[in-house]
């Protein structure tokens, strides 16, 4: 029996990486009068839904898809959030 599950997908630029966009947003809430913003950075959200056999397996799956395709791994870092919803064919 298969599993359907709804992943929710953080990717974030490295901490040692540059974020020009973060920084020009940053610039426009100073400038907008919020001078109590330290720093802003900039990245992506990313929902899906899968079908696995379990747990395990949807997780590895997830971890190579951010790997191998949403997330650059040399400059960004990712997470996720797994919730499993109802059996696939129900």
């Amino acid at each position: 029996m298969t599993q359907i599950y709804h992943a929710r997908i953080y990717v974030t630029l490295r901490p040692s990486v540059l974020d020009p966009a973060g920084t020009a947003v940053q610039s426009g809430l100073k400038h907008m009068g919020y001078d109590n913003v330290e720093q802003v950075r900039i990245g992506k959200y990313i929902e899906l839904m899968l079908t696995a056999t379990d747990e395990t397996t949807a997780h590895e799956q997830l971890d190579r898809i951010c790997d191998q395709l949403l997330a650059n791994p040399v400059i960004e870092n990712y997470r996720f959030e797994l919730t499993a919803l109802t059996e696939a064919g129900r």
